[in-house]
């Protein structure tokens, strides 16, 4: 069961988000929080899993909110929900430690299938909020080989490093190499660049 937070500041948001996710059988939403302060103190006492943040709040805001969490607890992965891709707020969003980002109109199996893939180590990115990261383009794609363009595409994907060795027939440990080599040849610091990078170069979706 994966365990959820819910964090914004519209109360028939957060009622609308928890009714949907009351039809999922895997998914529970554990808590909801009206601000980022509020976040915290619910986070402390459900442990979640995967934790839906919205960015812009009275008080402690999303990003605030989310570095702290990330400092609390590690292994939490927060996922920004907004209804707007702000370029300013996605990059900060991305440095305070966010693995995702998806728009708040997404349709429903998308939002649930982003929560699993976060769950799962996935990094789930609407297309929609990806120009925001263009700034911090890294080096020509040329610089990879075949193999790391395809374990790319799947990354990009939403997939994690399981899905991917087994989708490409390779062991879990040889994607985490083939990781390690992209970062460093991309000039990243970890996979929700990476797939927002892909995504921007026309390599998501390019793995058979």
């Amino acid at each position: 069961m994966i365990k959820v937070l819910l964090v914004d500041d519209h109360r028939l948001v957060r009622a609308g988000l928890r009714a949907l996710l009351a039809t999922v059988d895997d998914i529970e939403v554990v808590g909801v929080a009206a601000d980022g302060a509020e976040a915290l103190l619910v986070a402390s006492g459900t442990s979640p899993d995967v934790v839906l943040m919205d960015l812009s709040m009275p008080g402690m805001g999303g990003v605030d909110a989310t570095r702290e969490l990330r400092r609390l607890m590690p292994a939490v992965r927060v996922v920004v929900l907004t209804s707007f891709p702000d370029e300013e707020l996605v990059l900060r969003a991305v440095d305070a430690g966010a693995v995702g980002y998806l728009l708040k109109d997404a349709e429903p199996e998308d939002l649930v299938q982003g929560i699993r893939d976060a769950a799962g180590g996935g990094s789930p990115v609407s297309g929609k909020i990806a120009w925001a990261l263009l700034r911090r383009e890294p080096a020509a794609s040329e610089l990879l080989s075949a193999r790391e363009r395809e374990v790319l595409s799947l990354v990009a994907e939403g997939l994690t490093n399981k899905r991917i060795a087994s989708r490409l027939g390779i062991s879990e440990a040889t994607v985490k190499a083939h990781l390690t080599n992209i970062y460093q040849r991309l000039g990243i610091a970890d996979r929700t660049q990476a797939a927002l990078w892909a995504r921007r170069h026309g390599l998501a979706g390019g793995a058979g």
